[in-house]
């Protein structure tokens, strides 16, 4: 549930701010404070209990306008006209910066362990094919763009291949992103200009609601890039280039409509659809380092690796972090995963790593029985086990096997 109230708040605090300059101290006084501005207000999940949601995610649609008063020694600083405007200034900007949207402010009012945690319902396909037109951020030469793609989530999005001195850079990269709630979620693409040495240069951002997305039909987008989501800067009103990509939401088949029971068999040799492959390393037990047992879990799999944060001297080990999905373009029908547990020393010296034991895990039963859950034995190790769980959730558009 979404609500944009607009939000006006004035009032006469009595607030005390300490403040040392210059190893001068001084009390102010904050005094006449008003607020004006455009909320947004998301309340997820909804839940069937009171309060019915667990979260509120707030966020400002545009820049604020905050007014108050800073009073030292009887005297009220903000009349000074520069300080005034500069203040005002720093203030929209700071607040910009955190809370203007995309990006938001949760308020959590229920433990997370008191709900159960939004399961995934789908991918979200996002074809890169190119930039045109984008900003000149070095002095000797252009610019060498990339673009980040996430959906708002902290710590969690992809990355094209950064394309050398140009402003009109081709990509035709393929990525894909786990989708919980398509009718909340934003697609967020940010172009930076790669720097070796020094912090990446901003060169522009877009944004694209994945509510407006048929279910398995490809959406052909021309985005407009611009320095921040704020539809009130002038310096938005310029053109920071424009990014072409295509989109395509897959639902999972679990959290389709019930069709009819007669369904179409594919005829051999079509491809098969992709879909998610969800790996959670719960725990371990038995384990025996022969220097440390401080375990973490490391799933191998395509030659990626995925790890798990390591537990300080514990041979029993539940690992809170252990799950992880991962898109696949095809069912892994041949494929194999590893899962090894590893420990890490926590000082310096010899024997910083050491494995605590492996086990490789045919992903064909995962694919044709759609969830497995067992604990294993494993392999170079005397008594240690570990207890996983695989799922396959294919997309909507995936084959019966």
């Amino acid at each position: 549930m979404i609500i944009e109230p607009a939000l006006k708040w004035a009032g006469n605090p009595d607030i005390l701010i300490a403040v040392k300059v210059f190893g001068i101290r001084a009390t102010i006084q904050l005094v006449d404070l008003q607020f004006f501005g455009i909320v947004r207000l998301t309340f997820k999940p909804l839940l069937p209990t009171f309060p019915c949601f667990s979260k509120i995610a707030i966020s400002i649609m545009e820049k604020p306008h905050v007014d108050f008063g800073l009073k030292l020694f009887g005297g009220d600083l903000m009349a000074i006209p520069v300080l005034y405007g500069f203040v005002q200034d720093l203030i929209k900007e700071e607040i910009a910066k955190l809370y203007l949207w995309p990006k938001i402010f949760e308020l959590v009012l229920l433990d997370e362990s008191e709900v159960s945690t939004k399961k995934p319902v789908g991918i979200v396909e996002v074809k890169v094919l190119y930039a045109r037109n984008l900003r000149k951020a070095d002095i000797m030469g252009k610019s060498d763009p990339y673009i980040k793609i996430s959906l708002g989530e902290k710590g969690f999005s992809k990355k094209t291949q950064v394309k050398k001195n140009t402003l009109n850079p081709d990509w035709n990269e393929t990525h894909t992103l786990v989708v919980q709630d398509p009718s909340i979620q934003v697609l967020e693409f940010h172009a930076y200009d790669w720097e070796k040495i020094s912090s990446h240069d901003k060169l522009g951002m877009a944004t694209f609601s994945l509510a407006s997305l048929e279910p398995d039909v490809p959406e052909h987008l021309t985005l407009n890039l611009r320095k921040n989501m704020d539809d009130n800067g002038s310096v938005n009103q310029k053109s920071w280039g424009q990014l072409v990509v295509e989109v395509t939401y897959k639902p999972f088949k679990q959290d389709l409509p019930v069709q009819n029971e007669t369904e179409t068999v594919a005829p051999e040799g079509t491809p098969q659809a992709g879909g998610l492959l969800v790996i959670t390393v719960h725990g371990a037990h038995g384990l025996e380092g022969k220097h440390h047992t401080n375990p973490y879990a490391k799933v191998v799999y395509r030659g990626e690796e995925y790890k798990t944060k390591p537990l300080k001297k514990n041979r029993n080990p539940r690992w809170p972090d252990g799950k992880f999905e991962i898109c696949c373009d095809n069912p892994p029908l041949n494929e194999m995963v590893r899962i090894e547990i590893m420990t890490k020393s926590s000082g310096f010296g010899m024997h910083l790593k050491e494995s605590l034991g492996y086990k490789d895990i045919m992903l064909a039963d995962v694919v044709e029985n759609r969830r497995i859950n067992e604990e294993y034995r494993l392999n170079n190790s005397k008594n240690g086990k570990v207890h996983i769980e695989l799922q396959w959730l294919p997309t909507a558009a995936a084959k019966p096997q």
